[in-house]
């Protein structure tokens, strides 16, 4: 498979696809393809693995795209303004990522809800108690809002991020949330209650613009009813 990702602020990924070779994807996440690709939607894993997808931001059924009778090409659009980001996954390797992040995968790639067992992480941590979980081996890809930063953090080296700005991060890292120092911090500071603790060792990925704060900034300009 080749890919090429085109755009700016509001991204694309092409698809090259062999004769046979099959990508997947969740409900309504292509954007436009070749005729001779073909489509067979199911709910993978069963009812479980589908409750889980959903309560991670996915969709209950996910899409099998195949390039049938000669090679194919598809194409996915990111559905904010962001960054798609490949991912080489090697047989094993696991990237947590936010929920609304998958778009799609190579056929040998696992998708799975992961749980965030520490309770003041899943309650105050800003995604959650369920995130997403993506398993190699294969090429994946995420969508991620606003620029992106990476940073690999040491064995024992901390991070504190606002929780919204967590958008990746490798199993290996720690995930956990702290309070805010401070009454007049936690009032005027802008920052609320909580800051999460990413600890190494391991890779982070940050983003600039979390959704969140996306739709705050729109609600003054969106319309209002007459009374």
């Amino acid at each position: 498979m080749n890919y090429e990702i085109r755009g700016t602020v509001l991204q694309t990924v092409d698809l090259k696809l062999e004769d046979g070779e099959q990508v997947f994807t969740q409900s309504g996440g292509m954007a436009w393809m070749s005729p001779n690709m073909s489509m067979s939607s199911g709910m993978k894993g069963g009812l479980l693995a589908g409750l889980g997808r959903a309560m991670a931001g996915g969709t209950l059924f996910l899409v099998d795209y195949q390039a049938t009778g000669g090679p194919g090409q598809i194409t996915f659009a990111s559905e904010f303004p962001g960054n798609i980001l490949p991912l080489k996954l090697e047989e094993g390797q696991s990237m947590i990522c936010q929920k609304d992040a998958f778009l799609v995968a190579q056929a040998g790639v696992a998708l799975d809800t992961f749980f965030r067992r520490k309770l003041g992480a899943g309650l105050f941590g800003g995604e959650g108690f369920f995130l997403q979980k993506i398993t190699g081996p294969g090429m994946a890809f995420v969508q991620l809002a606003g620029e992106i930063t990476e940073y690999p953090l040491e064995a024992g080296q901390s991070l504190r991020v606002d929780p919204g700005h967590v958008a990746m991060f490798e199993p290996s890292v720690s995930f956990d949330v702290t309070m805010v120092k401070g009454i007049k911090n936690i009032v005027f500071g802008g920052e609320g209650l909580f800051l999460a603790d990413l600890q190494g060792p391991g890779r982070v990925w940050l983003q600039s613009m979390p959704l969140s704060n996306l739709a705050k900034r729109l609600i003054p300009y969106l319309p209002k009813k007459s009374s």
